[in-house]
């Protein structure tokens, strides 16, 4: 099992072990997203899209929105040890010509002792009136680092896209099983937060590909564009592998709904997080 970061008590130790996990998790590099509150070099809240990020009728994966602009408070982790609690996101475009989008009007609505809230839009990074989804979120401090902790340099990931780049589900090890289950394996570094718990990352990204799975075995086709997202991070994934239940429901006007729950089947089949997604065939 990987160390929980709030074990390390020598200063310089957490520095070095903060540094060596922020750097070798894929989340936010595949993306291609860099945080200014913790790395070192310009702020760039840019994202340029790939096909990757883009679903069969063309239109935006929820996942890479909700890795771009994860909310769930203010607090970095050189400040906190963050642990995300509810994450949504509501696609307002599915920006099919769209190249780079941009997170703006990041808030921090209310920061309590523990908990925090937060907001943000997401926008054509070319156009910033044009705006593309929100996302909301509330995030509870687990922990307290210590003082003094530096901005950090990363390596950055230069993915190029190309029509041989494998889906994102494929990137982050997540299966579809013979029993017709999604799954992710076994926690690893590369897919962990410090505090050794599964990230938020390879989540979004096996539950909406449970959920794109589901709505089309009902509806007859993959052509669906997300609308509504919504995630409640219930416990701390700690072992894996990790499986997708869900059941999806058509709804009126070509929509379709999806309830998802995701189990650490490794840490006695416990409830790690709950999601539900409203789509929109394509036609």
């Amino acid at each position: 099992m990987l160390k929980d970061i709030r074990e390390v008590t020598d200063a310089q130790e957490y520095a070095d072990e903060l540094k060596y996990r922020w750097t070798s998790l894929l989340s936010y590099r595949y993306i291609g997203r860099n945080h200014g509150a913790l790395n070192t070099g310009d702020v760039d809240n840019t994202v340029t899209l790939r096909h990757d990020m883009r679903n069969a009728a063309g239109g935006l994966l929820v996942s890479p929105l909700s890795i771009t602009s994860p909310e769930g408070g203010g607090r970095s982790d050189l400040h906190a040890v963050p642990n995300p609690v509810i994450h949504s996101c509501q696609i307002l475009d599915p920006a099919y010509d769209v190249r780079r989008i941009e997170v703006v009007q990041s808030e921090v609505l209310k920061e309590g002792q523990r908990m925090d809230f937060s907001r943000s839009k997401i926008v054509d990074a070319d156009n910033p009136e044009r705006v593309i989804a929100f996302t909301e979120g509330q995030g509870v401090s687990i922990g307290t680092p210590p003082e003094g902790l530096q901005k950090m340099d990363e390596a950055k990931i230069e993915v190029v896209d190309s029509p041989d780049l494998p889906p994102l589900w494929e990137v982050f090890g997540a299966r579809r099983r013979g029993d017709g289950h999604w799954e992710l394996p076994e926690l690893s570094v590369e897919f962990a937060s410090p505090d050794a718990a599964l990230h938020l990352g390879p989540q979004h990204i096996v539950l909406e590909t449970a959920a794109i799975d589901l709505a089309a075995d009902l509806m007859g086709t993959d052509r669906v564009q997300m609308q509504m997202w919504h995630v409640m991070f219930l416990a701390r994934g700690k072992i894996g592998p990790f499986r997708v239940d869900g059941e999806a429901v058509k709804g009126t006007d070509g929509r379709v709904g999806v309830r998802l729950l995701l189990s650490d089947e490794g840490n006695g089949d416990r409830a790690v997080t709950s999601g539900s997604a409203v789509m929109t065939v394509v036609a």
